[in-house]
């Protein structure tokens, strides 16, 4: 059997905008971040053929349902047959939820020493550690072995590393992955293709 899965992250949401780090705190997709979704869905809609052959699985954190009933009503997709799972939700922060990076490394400045600008949420106090979040991410990916045809909405960090594990890269190279609202991301035969709804995002 030849799995396809479409990966989305939701749209930019009113935390992003202020720079906040969000976690599991729930906010509210911008204006923006609802064309970002519409446009997202276009393009996916020319991708897939049947929406009722496809499972459409989503994160339950607020902005990413957000995005998926957007997603839902350009596919003429069923909202009532999304299935939730917690292991799609984006990596908790833990305290450092709602702050901005300033703040963090006002406040906890020993905790952002020997860290990168794609490792440090890893740091954060009673945040998820990386191999708590590979746990999760795996237990998933597994769950869905014999699913066919998969849509998926989740996160930033959370999508970094799932396409990391399905690709077999190392914790640094999955962390520097791209994580743009404009595009999103089929994964299929080990390989992953990216999908960009913005012309800006070609350049």
């Amino acid at each position: 059997m030849k799995q396809t899965i479409y990966l989305l992250r939701h749209g930019e949401t009113e935390l992003n905008v202020k720079g906040c780090y969000q976690g599991e705190l729930d906010s509210t997709l911008t204006s923006n971040g609802i064309e970002q979704v519409e446009n997202n869905a276009k393009i996916l809609k020319m991708l897939i053929d049947n929406p009722r052959e496809w499972e459409f699985i989503s994160s339950p954190l607020g902005r990413a349902q957000q995005s998926t009933d957007i997603i839902c009503g350009i596919l003429g997709f069923d909202k009532s047959k999304v299935i939730t799972d917690n292991r799609l939700k984006e990596v908790s922060v833990g305290k450092w939820a709602g702050l901005t990076i300033k703040e963090i490394e006002k406040y906890w400045p020993e905790l952002m020493k020997n860290t990168n600008n794609y490792n440090w949420y890893f740091n954060s106090p009673n945040g998820e550690s990386y191999d708590a979040v590979i746990e999760r991410v795996s237990g998933w990916l597994h769950s869905i072995r014999n699913k066919e045809k998969v849509i998926v909405m989740s996160h930033g960090l959370t999508g970094r590393i799932i396409r990391g594990l399905y690709l077999g890269l190392t914790k640094e190279q999955s962390l520097v992955l791209e994580v743009s609202q404009n595009t999103f991301f089929k994964l299929s035969d080990k390989q992953i293709e990216r999908f960009c709804s913005k012309y800006d995002d070609l350049y």
